[in-house]
């Protein structure tokens, strides 16, 4: 492929690339702090709480703006926290688990793969992408024969480039190729643009739950919810 002299491969992750992959997949979890914080706080029931503790501040300080900007501030922080908990806890918990060894997680394992997308730009060679596929449990999928997108990713800087669907196109075919039937993928709402990519390629919301294995708390003041979508083959 090759746009504006971008020049792009998509290949087996390589034990050199464990830096750069971890690199990627720390940002490409973390960068959703903020959308999450934004769509929470513009939600009409955080507005509404939002105003209320400022106008309590208010009142409590003796008509104080400042007070009130400090109470309104102060919810805002919380709510912040509550998303930067939600997506620190799921990358720590990943870096843990399948990160930890990804030659043994899915090299070694015939029914998962892992992708690097590797772009060139004016002879300058950069992981810019990511993404693996994990051979289904029949008690997460309800399927024998599926498999379920672990993470997908790509570089801020090489988005809108087409180079995200060429990587889930890669997962389709090599499905296809082992004889599957479905292949599923979770991604949390506020995650709009994987979203609206997953549907374009024929991926249909099959639920929708809020179980993001951080406190339940959290998720709820958060309003992160996590969509799951399958297409099958």
């Amino acid at each position: 492929m090759e746009m504006n002299n971008l020049h792009s491969i998509i290949r087996p992750y390589k034990p050199t690339d464990k830096s750069a992959i971890v690199s990627l997949f720390r940002f490409g979890i973390l960068e959703h702090i903020y959308p999450a914080f934004f769509k929470a706080m513009s939600h009409q029931d955080h507005i509404g709480v939002t105003l209320s503790v400022s106008v309590a501040g208010y009142v409590l300080g003796g008509s104080s703006y400042f007070q009130a900007f400090l109470f309104g501030g102060a919810w805002a922080c919380l709510v912040y926290y509550c998303c930067h908990e939600i997506y620190q806890s799921h990358l720590n918990r990943k870096l843990e688990l399948e990160m930890a060894d990804i030659q043994a997680n899915f090299l070694d394992n015939q029914d998962n793969k892992f992708w690097v997308l590797e772009t060139e730009m004016y002879g300058r060679t950069k992981v810019s992408g990511m993404l693996a596929v994990v051979g289904a449990k029949a008690d997460v999928l309800n399927a024998d024969n599926a498999a379920e997108v672990f993470q997908l990713i790509v570089s801020f800087q090489k988005r809108r480039k087409g180079l995200g669907t060429q990587l889930v196109e890669k997962a389709i075919e090599f499905c296809k190729e082992q004889g599957l039937s479905c292949l599923a993928v979770e991604v949390s709402s506020p995650q709009t643009a994987a979203i609206s990519l997953f549907r374009k390629l024929g991926f249909i919301e099959t639920s929708v739950h809020n179980n993001t294995h951080s406190n339940h708390l959290f998720s709820k003041l958060a309003r992160i919810n996590v969509i799951r979508m399958e297409k099958h083959l």
